[in-house]
């Protein structure tokens, strides 16, 4: 079984911006700079043969290059317990149009569709079920921004559990057309 998601990797130079942040949060898991992405669409556990179908699908889709930038910071709560610290992406329009036709492609292989509202982001941190006190962070980088970055493509990932968290390993890259 593969456990697979869809994602864009941020370059280099805004990936060190969001490293820098991190930090100051009691009980924050803070991510890796491997772990740094903006997922378009989390798929979960495959069997091979419907990953390869992914595949083929994924490489049908149609995108023109664009770009976007790092826009503020936020929080998930699961209920009423926050889990997971963000930073979040504009403008959200083209990506959640990538969005789509990534989750039209998984429908079309059978996989159920997305059950959640896309808000595009980069998670910066995980929490335990205590949650963690995150408004003083949230406060002070309300205003988080970064350079414009293009996205020209985007990468299926395979995430394998492990004793120190998730490792993503990149499938391959599906370019803009």
């Amino acid at each position: 079984m593969h456990r697979l998601f869809v994602a864009i990797r941020p370059p280099a130079d805004q990936r060190a911006n969001l490293l820098s942040l991190m930090g100051g949060v009691e009980g924050a898991r803070w991510q890796s700079d491997d772990q740094l992405h903006i997922t378009l669409r989390f798929i979960g556990e495959v069997d091979r043969h419907c990953a390869n179908d992914l595949a083929d699908s994924l490489a049908g889709i149609d995108f023109a290059p664009f770009d976007v930038q790092l826009s503020g910071v936020g929080a998930f709560d699961r209920k009423g317990v926050i889990d997971t610290l963000w930073a979040g992406i504009r403008p959200r329009d083209p990506l959640a149009a990538l969005h789509r036709k990534i989750d039209r492609a998984c429908v079309a292989l059978g996989l159920p569709p997305e059950s959640r509202a896309y808000l595009p982001h980069v998670t910066l941190a995980r929490f335990g079920r205590s949650g963690g006190l995150v408004e003083p962070f949230l406060a002070h980088h309300a205003a988080l921004t970064g350079a414009p970055f293009p996205v020209d493509g985007f990468i299926p990932y395979e995430s394998r559990l492990g004793h120190g968290g998730s490792t993503y390993h990149p499938v391959t890259h599906y370019p803009a057309t």
